[in-house]
């Protein structure tokens, strides 16, 4: 009995062993089962996920590399400059067509504005120095007058053309595309090697150009080389064919020469100008280029033409406001010097460019009230500021005391929930300095950046049609611009 127990014990216990490895067995293959199953899923997903990572990438390359040539929204069709019938858009206007090389090579210098870049504040006209502040270093801009050790006295023809044309220098050196290359590649071989003729001409200055502060990878200039390859037309300007004469000028100094789309274009993420965007507004060393296109409220689609050539012309339409920053040196240096045809035919085109609505800049609001006590936020330390410093020349109502630039209503700058630009010229004034033109003086050192963005959201709450919330942190980062 004993024996038979306790192989009974024994059997038991082998057959609990054995049952026990079954189910262990049995979830293996469960588990081996489900694994299976979980990959033989994943595999099947696994092609459709990577195929739309790599559609939405390249979708996102096509929009970032692949845009519009400058006159896409035209339509027509463009032809060489020797084909195009009326009159050839390129070179000086007809006031200057029996002038000399150097005289028009000047007026397309003034047209290009090379000064404005490449003289630095209290330098030699030309001899470079000028820093550009960019989000990855500082950029000084190359001495160009003849001088042969530390100018352009020691280049050839081909050499100039290269640069203009190609962003390439003398030694082989790639420029970063802050020299508008991409749109001077529209001006043919004769109006570059003008510009050349006049610049030969100009006292030659010894200063040694200043290197660029860029860190790696910004620093590595053969990368420019592929966003040549994608974003630099490297053509001349085609006239479209079905264009009137004067609309092909325009679009030949807007495109090319005055390049206009460098400042007024928002840029895409590889610091291109993006022109599914054209002309809708862009950042030009920390002020807002507004919108140019023909939407009516956001833009200067309601501009008449003669508005437009008073802005260009003078720096200011009246009830449009004034030019301030790079756009006031434009004014001053470049479109202030071109012919009242070339005025005109800027004006023109610049009326045809498709609306683009930007949300920043709605549509201006009216006068203000005429009553201190009326109006916006009248008790807080901006309308302190206003009344002691600002009431006087730009009145109550916004309707200027003693001259039309001091309009506040109706300018686009007050208009900007940004309040960027408002902030900038109580900084640093507005108009020539040291001219009759200097209507709006500097407050830089009257008020600190607090009192500034007090003053600046008064002033959008009061005279705008939505008011702005400027810090004092961006006030002090525009201070060092």
């Amino acid at each position: 009995m004993r024996l038979d127990a306790g192989i009974s014990v024994r059997c038991i216990d082998r057959l609990y062993r054995l049952r026990r490895h079954a189910s262990r067995s049995r979830q293996h293959e469960d588990r081996s089962k489900e694994q299976a199953d979980v990959t033989a899923g994943a595999r099947r997903y696994r092609l459709p996920l990577l195929a739309s990572a790599l559609l939405l990438c390249g979708v996102i390359a096509w929009r970032v590399l692949i845009l519009p040539a400058p006159l896409a929204f035209a339509g027509g069709h463009q032809v060489e400059l020797a084909a195009y019938p009326g009159r050839n858009p390129t070179g000086v206007p007809p006031e200057l067509d029996g002038a000399d090389v150097v005289t028009r090579g000047k007026y397309l210098t003034e047209a290009a504005d090379c000064m404005a870049c490449h003289t630095a504040k209290g330098g030699h006209p030309f001899a470079g120095g000028r820093p550009f502040k960019l989000p990855f270093g500082t950029l000084y801009t190359p001495n160009i007058t003849p001088d042969r050790e530390t100018g352009i006295g020691a280049w050839n023809d081909m050499h100039f053309l290269r640069a203009v044309h190609e962003g390439i220098s003398r030694d082989g050196t790639r420029l970063y595309p802050a020299f508008p290359y991409a749109s001077y590649s529209l001006m043919p071989d004769a109006d570059v090697l003008a510009i050349r003729r006049y610049l030969e001409t100009i006292p030659a200055v010894r200063l040694a150009n200043r290197p660029n502060s860029f860190g790696f990878p910004y620093n590595q200039r053969w990368l420019m080389a592929v966003w040549s390859g994608f974003f630099n037309p490297g053509k001349p300007f085609r006239p479209i064919a079905e264009r009137s004469a004067q609309w092909n000028r325009g679009a030949y100094l807007v495109e090319g020469p005055t390049h206009c789309g460098e400042c007024h274009t928002p840029r895409n993420l590889a610091q291109a100008m993006d022109t599914r965007n054209k002309f809708a507004g862009g950042v030009a060393e920390g002020w807002n280029a507004y919108n140019i296109t023909s939407d009516r409220d956001s833009g200067i689609g309601d501009w008449k033409p003669s508005e437009i050539a008073a802005y260009l012309k003078s720096g200011h339409a009246h009830g449009r406001g004034v030019a301030s920053g790079p756009m006031a040196e434009a004014v001053e240096l470049s479109f202030s010097k071109l012919t009242p045809s070339d005025v005109a035919a800027i004006a023109n085109y610049l009326r045809t460019i498709p609306a683009r609505r930007t949300n920043d800049t709605p549509k201006a609001a009216g006068p203000a009230p005429g009553q201190p006590s009326l109006g916006a936020g009248y008790s807080g330390n901006g309308a302190r500021i206003f009344a002691d410093a600002c009431s006087g020349c730009h009145a109550w109502n916004g309707a200027g005391a003693m001259v039309g630039e001091a309009q506040l209503s109706g300018n686009r700058a007050v208009n900007d929930a940004t309040a960027a630009n408002v902030a900038l010229m109580i900084l640093q004034g507005a108009g020539t300095p040291g001219t009759p033109r200097r209507f709006m003086p500097s407050f830089r050192q009257s008020y600190s950046d607090k009192e500034i963005a007090d003053v600046a959201n008064y002033v959008t709450a009061r005279f705008g049609s939505k008011p702005s919330t400027v810090s004092a942190k961006h006030v002090g980062e525009l201070r060092h611009e």
